[in-house]
């Protein structure tokens, strides 16, 4: 590994024009990354990271146009002064990328071959392209060449990406969030295979997550962004098993650990919220939410040590584990089921049924696969789902997990009757009927009307007294933790957390008998995961509401189900107690799926 760094961002300042003042994106913010090496750049959504990332490529949008100071130099030339053309000419044969969707950003109009043919910037013949293909793992290159992007897996897909960002053979790739909607066997594959191409083509690798146990996978250094500011920086071990800065203690705290207690909705949390871009303090900006804060934070922050190790903080080091009691303790916010206003407002009442919440028997699925020519005969229907049987008792919680195309999604939109069974029947518990909450709570929320009109239509359509919803709409609110205030804001103007808790609000208003979660945390930092889980746990103490939740992180598994099912091709290979499944797997594909999950303690 050379000591010239590939990519050196030093004192990088980035601003966007907005109403109410300058967005503050990045507030002086110094990285390195050297060739054969991988460094995570880690921290919460708002910290800078993907700005980093889009400066150094030269991609920063231009409405509105941004300012930015300093200097990010790929190979000696600053890409922040360079002129466009340079820029271009930089892209691809310098520095390739690896974006979180690629989905959205390959072409859906045009064959996987045919694009790869293009990022090498010639023509290239198909033997060429499949060897490309082949290199990144994809199977039966050459018929995957001729597939376009529908037509794969997400994880090919994202191989796809990978094969296009090495076919120049760049000095630098930065990957942005290139794993965050891959199951956790297909995650490290990729990862897996990022890292190689790093070190056996000795090309510099910046992967910006939100995934501690992402970057202690394959990282060689990692570095910890805060309100726009790299706040400690080290190599994967320091970072993870000596980290000097509290909030990088936090964020260690704060993640599901597959080690770590078995449903029981108290998970360590960040307290508060980052700080507002628009308007940065001039002392440590991580102050107001840290549990060692005094007086001194408010002045300048002194910055610690060299480029490989680094902190900024006045008191590093002097926290050795995150508090367990406090105020910053990290327990949801109570859950108060009475409206703060007015004194008799209704509390919202329990589901807690006396049968099963579910019951499925036989279920089965089929999607009628399409000919291959108008006169062929219809192939065999395509099953996505099996036979399968389960049950969740009142107020129980289940956890289905599973790789992508196992089936676990498509039984859970059976469960909640977005799709019809073709053999089989689903029994669900009396009362209100299932709700579902979505990976994307931005998507599943209506983005014109106020989040406390959604509730009210919800409440409104299951019969509740036009006199009595406002005030339940307070309660519900109050309920998840969310500010009364929050009922007059529509979801763009609330963080990711926020918009979630408000898809939960809604679907909890009137508590059904079972709460189906598709992946309801894994676009979240860990952080604000780690309330939602919190969150979940306690509205199924509170309420008596049954969990059916759907992910293919273990580890948030464990914090919230009493038991765990496990999918594979469309069938129940194995289910058991949450602490049998995570401690004595029977089933081989269970253990697969275990040891693919990150171990940050094998890092540190």
């Amino acid at each position: 590994m050379s000591d010239a760094p590939v990519l050196d961002v030093e004192d990088l300042h980035v601003s966007f024009a907005a109403p109410g003042g300058d967005v503050h994106a990045l507030r002086g913010a110094s990285l390195q990354v050297r060739r054969g090496e991988v460094v995570g750049l880690v921290g919460e959504s708002g910290s800078g990271k993907s700005v980093l990332g889009l400066t150094a490529l030269g991609l920063l949008p231009r409405d509105p146009h941004p300012r930015v100071h300093g200097r990010a130099a790929l190979d000696g030339e600053d890409m922040v002064t360079a002129t466009e053309h340079a820029r271009r000419a930089r892209r691809g044969a310098f520095i390739g990328a690896v974006f979180q969707d690629p989905m959205s950003s390959l072409n859906p109009s045009m064959r996987v071959g045919r694009q790869v043919s293009e990022a090498l910037g010639r023509a290239a013949a198909d033997g060429e392209v499949a060897e490309l293909l082949a290199a990144t793992g994809i199977p039966e290159p050459d018929v995957k060449a001729r597939a376009y992007p529908h037509e794969l897996s997400g994880g090919l897909r994202q191989r796809v990406m990978i094969a296009m960002a090495l076919a120049r053979s760049p000095r630098l790739i930065v990957a942005d969030e290139p794993t965050t909607a891959l199951d956790v066997t297909v995650q490290a594959r990729v990862l897996d295979l990022l890292a190689t191409a790093a070190r056996e083509r000795g090309l510099a690798l910046l992967l910006v997550t939100h995934d501690l146990g992402v970057a202690a996978r394959i990282c060689d250094r990692i570095a910890v962004a805060y309100a726009g500011r790299i706040v400690e920086t080290g190599s994967a071990a320091e970072i993870l098993g000596a980290p000097r800065h509290p909030y990088t203690l936090g964020l260690l705290a704060s993640r599901p650990r597959m080690d770590g207690p078995v449903a029981g909705g108290d998970l360590p949390t960040l307290p508060g919220r980052p700080p507002d871009p628009r308007n940065p303090p001039e002392g440590c900006a991580f102050a107001p939410r840290c549990p060692a804060s005094d007086s001194l934070c408010s002045l300048p922050v002194p910055a610690h040590g060299d480029a490989l190790r680094r902190d900024e903080c006045h008191h590093p080091g002097v926290l050795g584990r995150w508090p367990e009691g406090g105020p910053h303790a990290g327990k949801a916010n109570p859950l108060m089921l009475k409206a703060a206003t007015p004194a008799d407002a209704p509390a919202i009442v329990r589901a807690n049924p006396p049968e099963p919440a579910l019951v499925v028997r036989g279920v089965m699925r089929e999607f009628a696969r399409p000919r291959r020519h108008p006169l062929a005969s219809a192939p065999p229907p395509l099953r996505a789902v099996g036979g399968v049987d389960l049950e969740i008792p009142a107020g129980g919680a289940l956890a289905l997990v599973g790789e992508s195309g196992s089936g676990k999604s498509t039984l859970l939109r059976m469960v909640v009757g977005l799709l019809e069974p073709t053999a089989g029947e689903i029994a669900l518990g009396p009362g209100a009927p299932p709700q579902l909450v979505f990976q994307d709570a931005g998507a599943s929320l209506t983005p014109w009307m106020a989040i406390g009109d959604q509730i009210a239509e919800r409440l409104a359509a299951l019969g509740v007294p036009r006199e009595e919803r406002a005030a339940r709409v307070l309660a519900t609110l109050e309920a998840v933790g969310l500010p009364a205030d929050a009922a007059r804001a529509v979801p763009r103007k609330l963080s990711g957390g926020m918009r979630q808790r408000a898809a939960i609000a809604r679907a909890i208003a009137v508590p059904p008998a079972l709460l189906a979660c598709d992946e309801p945390v894994s676009a979240l930092d860990v952080s604000l995961a780690a309330q939602v889980l919190n969150l979940l746990c306690h509205l199924r103490e509170q309420l008596g509401i049954a969990l059916l939740f759907v992910t293919h992180d273990l580890a948030a598994a464990r914090a919230v189900a009493d038991e765990v099912a496990v999918m594979h091709e469309g069938l129940l290979v194995e289910r058991g107690t949450t602490g049998a499944i995570f401690s004595a797997p029977q089933h081989p594909y269970t253990r697969e799926l275990l040891a693919a999950v990150p171990d940050i303690a094998e890092a540190a």
